[in-house]
């Protein structure tokens, strides 16, 4: 894969990588001063420029960042689209793929300092991993680079404090148990709430708190729960919440 860098047409194996990218980071960083993305050119033959580009063009499909009117994308290739539509059409099985193409770029970059067999040995290791725990950590990673690494709710930034929750249960819905739209980066706290129908999001994208709150007298739980009530929610900068899966959260989960 390394290899002086080159306008040819990006290979499968190369748009999988730069997606795997475009999923981890937040929008505001994909410009090619970033070093993730000066280190990964440098695995996949392209200059950092390019690889930027490659990002934004590939943002360029995500409504999430169109509907803002951010400036500055370009139109994608017609391989960008059809890896778009593959991601979209299947999200644990492009978690994989695009899991296996990162680590075997990360492979190739270690390569030149640990050496062919031991590197070949540590991706063989990986590249055949669970595909369960491979789509949680893409569901994870997808909703840090999202939301800036900050509960959508409190702003809270602790990454062991966060938890990337599912706005449709997991047990619910396969088809979306890794897409980023149907999740919220929430605190440990709020995931909880969340999950047992304590509190949702309107359609307006406000926290709703439940009835069942309203009236508390704990302290603490009014601080930290129902003072969110009518609050705007803290939009990330790609992958919004899907209407839709909101929607089945506040009739089917949320204990109004």
């Amino acid at each position: 894969m390394v290899g002086v860098a080159t306008r040819a047409r990006w290979s499968r194996q190369q748009l999988l990588v730069a997606f795997a990218l475009y999923c981890r980071l937040p929008f505001g960083r994909l410009h090619q001063r970033n070093p993730e993305i000066a280190r990964f050119a440098k695995a996949l033959g392209r200059t950092p420029a390019a690889l930027a580009m490659k990002l934004v063009n590939i943002a360029s499909l995500d409504s999430s960042v169109t509907s803002t009117g951010r400036k500055g994308l370009q139109g994608a290739a017609a391989q960008d689209r059809l890896m778009w539509a593959e991601m979209e059409t299947d999200w644990e099985a492009f978690a994989v793929a695009a899991h296996n193409a990162y680590l075997a770029a990360e492979a190739t970059l270690a390569s030149s300092t640990v050496g062919e067999v031991e590197t070949s040995q540590r991706s063989g290791e990986h590249l055949a991993p669970r595909r369960v725990r491979v789509g949680q950590s893409f569901f994870r990673s997808a909703l840090l680079g999202a939301y800036g690494g900050a509960c959508c709710i409190t702003g809270l930034a602790k990454p062991a404090l966060l938890v990337a929750s599912h706005i449709k249960p997991w047990r619910v819905d396969a088809r979306n148990r890794v897409n980023p739209r149907n999740g919220l980066l929430l605190s440990a706290l709020h995931d909880k709430a969340f999950d047992a129908g304590l509190i949702t999001v309107a359609e307006d994208m406000t926290v709703r708190v439940s009835g069942e709150l309203a009236e508390t007298a704990d302290r603490f739980l009014e601080d930290s729960v129902v003072a969110y009530h009518m609050r705007p929610l803290r939009l990330p900068g790609k992958f919004l919440p899907d209407p839709s899966l909101l929607a089945y959260h506040r009739e089917f989960v949320f204990r109004g």
